[in-house]
């Protein structure tokens, strides 16, 4: 097989992208565009209610992003007219049958399409079960049956998540999820099932007339008790994994490629280096640490934090959608580094704490952020009581200081409080992560690499090699400067 005409193999295809507003999708997205202008159309299904709502989200969460700044050089005045020759934006839903689209949408499409990739997902750790079933689990299932009934169709590329795994140690292999597995070896565990619970306690719920506020935190709660049951850590991972089921299940003799990144973080270099949006997962502590917030933390430093950056995981979808087209077997690829080019929390916590050394973050009063080195925690009970503990007393320093009348030391107190609530949150949303011992074996992946370069890989353009990646400089030089600019 000739790697050396990746581009060439883009030529003429007519692609769905699902979830094409979220972050890897636009940067998939935009390499294809980028690389090859020949690609004859990109089918695009996002979320809306009506043909305004399509085009401005179209405008203002895809196209509109700086992630598209050098394609817009590239073509100039032309841009739009490119864009609009090749880009087909439908509204519709991977949670409904047919994904929400119209008889006369779905009839085009379903002549049209050569591939399918569904990057449909909500990443929320503690989303709702009702609508991370509908996304993680049931999404799948309509993609796939939708991509089915394509004439044409070729190729479908599911992307997932490497954490499906659950908390497991050790090497874990790039094994597919049998239907009704669980990790905990429990038995009983079925989608249909889990849909009826779904639906029983919304219609419980309404039925009782019950405040959105509470229906919201109820089916959160769900959603981590039924993960739990079964031995996943949260909704997130639990619904992504039965996702997976229902694809290795239906996809009857279509060839599938299910690709599974660890995390995705800032671009390493294309279409420019350190393109980000929203707070992915290691962010969200990077940013409290930064602004001074975090200065206790709970983790295993010798645990390894498992990274790709993001053009580096489109780089192997592409990749992998040139070997796999055309096939009838199902391949599971895990995207990361932790096998090969591993770096541990402690060595993150280090780049953190000598970047926010080196350069302060200037708060909302001018003054610079000095921040120390914290203070790491193995013990995650330990942690948790002493966090308990700072809460009741600033609990009980409240209500003296309102007795007193001290207005400056509440303000204090509260915000101390505040703090205190974030990096609790933090702490419980990541704890089976950042104690996770498990290695994520990327031997399809490197298999894959390996193939490809022996035929021709233009490696400048597609290149998903971790042992390319040298963490220290990345983060210090690219990641963290590009969190600062969107995030703080």
């Amino acid at each position: 097989m000739d790697f050396g005409s990746i581009t060439e193999f883009l030529a003429n295809k007519t692609i769905l992208i699902t979830g094409a507003t979220g972050f890897i999708a636009k940067i998939l997205l935009e390499k294809i565009l980028r690389v090859q202008p020949n690609v004859n159309k990109l089918y695009l299904l996002i979320r809306a209610s009506d043909a305004q709502a399509l085009e401005a989200r179209l405008q203002d969460e895809v196209l509109g992003k700086e992630l598209f700044k050098v394609l817009r050089e590239k073509w100039g005045s032309s841009f739009e007219s490119f864009v609009s020759d090749k880009i087909s934006a439908v509204a519709g839903d991977t949670s409904y049958e047919n994904l929400g689209l119209t008889d006369d949408q779905v009839k085009e499409m379903y002549n049209d399409i050569d591939i399918v990739i569904n990057v449909a997902a909500t990443t929320r750790f503690d989303e709702r079960y009702d609508i991370a079933l509908g996304v993680n689990t049931l999404g799948p299932k309509h993609v796939i049956d939708f991509a089915k009934n394509c004439i044409n169709i070729k190729l479908l590329i599911h992307v997932s998540t490497a954490y499906v795994c659950g908390e497991k140690a050790g090497i874990i292999s790039e094994k597919a999820h049998a239907m009704g597995e669980a990790l905990n070896g429990l038995v009983g565990l079925d989608i249909e099932n889990e849909k009826k619970i779904v639906a029983e306690t919304l219609s419980n719920l309404k039925a009782n007339d019950v405040p959105e506020k509470v229906i919201r935190q109820t089916m959160k709660n769900l959603g981590s008790q039924r993960a739990k049951l079964y031995g996943w850590p949260n909704a997130y991972v639990f619904t992504k994994a039965m996702g997976e089921m229902l694809v290795g299940q239906l996809r009857g003799s279509l060839s599938v490629v299910i690709m599974r990144p660890t995390i995705v973080c800032s671009t390493l270099k294309e279409p420019f280096s350190g393109w980000v949006e929203g707070c992915r997962t290691i962010d969200s502590i990077a940013v409290m640490y930064g602004k001074g917030y975090l200065s206790l933390f709970s983790g295993d430093g010798s645990s390894v934090l498992d990274l790709i950056p993001a053009d580096m995981f489109v780089n192997s979808i592409i990749v992998a959608m040139k070997t796999h087209i055309n096939q009838s077997n199902l391949t599971v690829y895990q995207v990361g580094s932790s096998y090969r080019n591993p770096i541990t929390f402690d060595e993150v916590h280090d780049i953190l704490f000598r970047y926010f050394t080196k350069n302060p973050w200037t708060n909302r009063d001018g003054n610079l952020v000095k921040i120390r080195r914290g203070f790491v925690l193995s013990n995650i009970f330990i942690f948790e009581i002493i966090f308990s503990l700072l809460h009741f007393i600033v609990q009980m320093a409240l209500i003296l200081a309102s007795r007193m009348g001290g207005s400056s030391l509440q303000h204090s107190l509260l915000n101390f409080d505040k703090k205190l609530k974030i990096a609790m949150r933090l702490v419980e949303l990541y704890k089976p992560y950042v104690f996770f011992k498990g290695i994520f074996a990327d031997t399809n992946t490197e298999k894959l690499l390996i193939t490809a370069r022996e035929n021709g890989l233009d490696e400048d353009a597609f290149n998903f090699d971790p042992l390319s990646v040298n963490w220290k400089d990345y983060f210090f030089n690219i990641h963290l400067p590009s969190i600062v600019k969107s995030l703080f």
